[in-house]
């Protein structure tokens, strides 16, 4: 299994909603989900020059399968009609094996 950690700064939380709402069923039908998830008031220390204010980890089953839903029609459609006009800025923490 694999698992990312994100940092996003969402900047419409409609549409990001929306977003998740449409593309999770999506994630979940291969065996990915959401593991942690919050809404960050404050940053201490950062790496990255991008603001966040969501925080979250996200699974899959392998590193392929990982990369063929991302790259996937719908899920893209998805990203195009609520991702793009609700995320200022996306921060990959760290990607690793979950065991």
């Amino acid at each position: 299994m694999i698992e990312m950690l994100v940092g996003l700064n969402v900047t419409n939380d409609e549409d990001y909603t929306n977003y998740r709402k449409e593309m999770t069923p999506i994630l979940n039908s291969i065996g990915g989900g959401f593991g942690y998830d919050f809404k960050i008031a404050e940053v201490l220390k950062t790496e990255s020059e991008n603001k966040i204010n969501r925080v979250f980890t996200i699974f899959f089953p392998s590193e392929e399968e990982m990369n063929n839903f991302f790259a996937g029609k719908k899920y893209i459609e998805i990203k195009e009609k609520y991702f793009a006009h609700s995320v200022a800025a996306t921060t990959i923490m760290a990607t690793y094996n979950r065991g």
